[in-house]
């Protein structure tokens, strides 16, 4: 990057617009992949405010992606989610115990902790810079790039010349704006208060539970640092002022807390929104996160949907730059992540129904069926074991069509186990790193590579990688990962190579003999 006098870089190969979660998150994979990167936002502090409180397990195997571990910050698992009718009682319930790929399936956080940690891990990366007080102003798209004019807070403009620019500058985005996307969607007509307690420490429920009373609802769940949410629709002629008073928040909660115990930590009203933009892309310019799609908050998904994003565009960015991929590998970006999000967007307004019965009618009918489905085990797994949930895979964009082997689905993501690596037992993805790894299970994937092959595919960010059973033994060349939970490794694995991208999609999969053909489909496809 180039400064100008004022320090603020002129050239950069990727401008970020925004530095909340989700900018902040896709600094830090640009940061890891060695990407020179500028992000800019009009404010420098962190808002203190919580304001997403849930994330998934593919949320947190992301952020581990980004190089935040376990402890980087507090997470507080839940067990279950439960939904209660005032007619029938417990009529639905989803088991959110237990993990997938390593982490757990539902967990709540404080969104402040989470910013923290995500700057801190950008702030390590001296190929990325930060710089505060600025706002987008317009742009200019050419050949070449992405010309910017950027407002500080004197009023002076400043211009930045990028090779590509993401707009993650949330649901009001002038990016969006900028290049001609509508939100294509519903809002919803009620507004919700959202309350946040703190000092709830032993107090607080240690589950999410959702009231689904139709006169109203009331989603209720725990956070770290003893906090407790609740959300309350507002009734027809209810006001803003009036729902935000001391005295009417105290009246809301008096059922689980005393007005003498009660300390707010946030107060607020908002309107809830299921929209989705026509494109995620427009030549070098991209939406991630709330610029590009606003998710209902009734499965958690709003956030993690923003993840999934800087995850899928993220390495692709990455490749590009560094000229090991054809630019038209981003436009695999909206092709691949835009069907999910629309999909995950639906079940939240198919949730929102039932949180949201109109009338005792429609309660009774709506809750009693749901209660009726836990007595048919194929519609109870659905519900409970959350398998009504959108998969996140794809079968058009950066992938090898064709028939895949048994129990493995191209465009989805490779499961995640423990592993040991020099001695040491860590997260499988650990090991993959940052690369498009071609895998050999049970067998060292080189060997069936001539040397020319093996140049071609470390040329273009590829990587080898062996994993055996428990117990087997690293040959002497290539990176080795003995398998100790079974999830990658097993019977039906063995003697198959499989090649994963750098965002731990299945990009392709064959017999090991045919390694050779596998490395030049994927070529090929970047």
């Amino acid at each position: 990057m180039t400064n100008g006098s004022d320090g603020l870089p002129r050239t950069t190969d990727v401008l970020v617009i925004g530095f909340g979660p989700v900018g902040a998150a896709l600094c830090a994979l640009l940061g890891r992949y060695g990407v020179t990167t500028l992000a800019v936002d009009k404010v420098a502090a962190v808002m203190r405010a919580p304001r997403a409180i849930a994330l998934d397990n593919e949320a947190l195997r992301i952020l581990q992606m980004a190089g935040l571990g376990e402890g980087a910050f507090e997470r507080l698992a839940i067990p279950e989610v439960r939904m209660h009718c005032p007619y029938l009682g417990q009529f639905g319930r989803a088991n959110t115990s237990g993990t997938i790929d390593g982490h757990p399936k539902l967990v709540t956080f404080y969104q402040p902790d989470l910013e923290h940690a995500l700057r801190r891990q950008v702030a390590a990366y001296p190929c990325v810079a930060f710089h505060s007080g600025y706002e987008l102003v317009s742009f200019t798209q050419a050949e070449a790039g992405v010309t910017a004019q950027l407002k500080d807070g004197a009023g002076e403009i400043h211009e930045v010349v990028a090779r590509y620019l993401v707009g993650a500058d949330g649901a009001s985005s002038t990016v969006r704006g900028l290049i001609g996307q509508g939100f294509e969607g519903q809002t919803y007509p009620e507004d919700w208060l959202i309350v946040d307690a703190i000092r709830r420490e032993e107090k607080a429920i240690d589950h999410v539970e959702f009231i689904c009373h139709p006169d109203r609802p009331i989603p209720h769940m725990p956070a770290p640092g003893g906090r407790e949410r609740w959300e309350f629709m507002l009734k027809p002629g209810e006001t803003k002022e009036e729902m935000e008073r001391p005295e009417k928040v105290a009246e809301l909660l008096a059922p689980w807390i005393a007005p003498e115990d009660l300390v707010i930590e946030r107060k607020a009203v908002y309107r809830f929104h299921a929209r989705c933009c026509e494109l995620f892309q427009q030549g070098r310019v991209f939406l991630v996160g709330d610029a590009a799609h606003i998710t209902p908050p009734f499965v958690g998904q709003g956030l993690v949907a923003g993840l999934r994003d800087v995850a899928n565009l993220g390495w692709k960015l990455a490749w590009v730059v560094r000229g090991q991929a054809s630019p038209a590998l981003l436009d695999s970006y909206d092709t691949e992540r835009r069907p999910h999000a629309r999909k995950m967007i639906g079940l939240a307004k198919l949730m929102g129904h039932l949180v949201m019965p109109r009338n005792t009618f429609k309660a009774l009918a709506v809750h009693g069926a749901m209660r009726l489905c836990r007595f048919i085990p194929p519609l109870r797994r659905q519900l409970e074991e959350l398998e009504i949930k959108p998969p996140n895979r794809f079968r058009e964009g950066c992938l090898v069509k064709g028939r895949a082997r048994r129990g493995v689905c191209r465009g989805a993501l490779l499961p995640q186990g423990f592993v040991r690596h020099q001695g040491q037992i860590c997260p499988s993805d650990e090991v993959f790193g940052d690369h498009l790894t071609l895998v050999g299970f049970g067998v060292d994937p080189r060997q069936y590579l001539d040397e020319a092959a093996q140049a071609r595919w470390q040329a273009r960010g590829g990587a080898f990688l062996q994993v055996g059973l428990r117990g087997q033994r690293p040959g002497a060349h290539t990176a080795f990962a003995e398998d100790l939970s079974d999830a990658l490794a097993n019977n039906r694995s063995r003697g198959t190579v499989m090649v994963s991208r750098p965002d731990r999609v299945i990009m392709h999969d064959g017999p090991a003999q045919e390694a050779q053909r596998l490395v030049d489909e994927c070529l090929q496809a970047l």
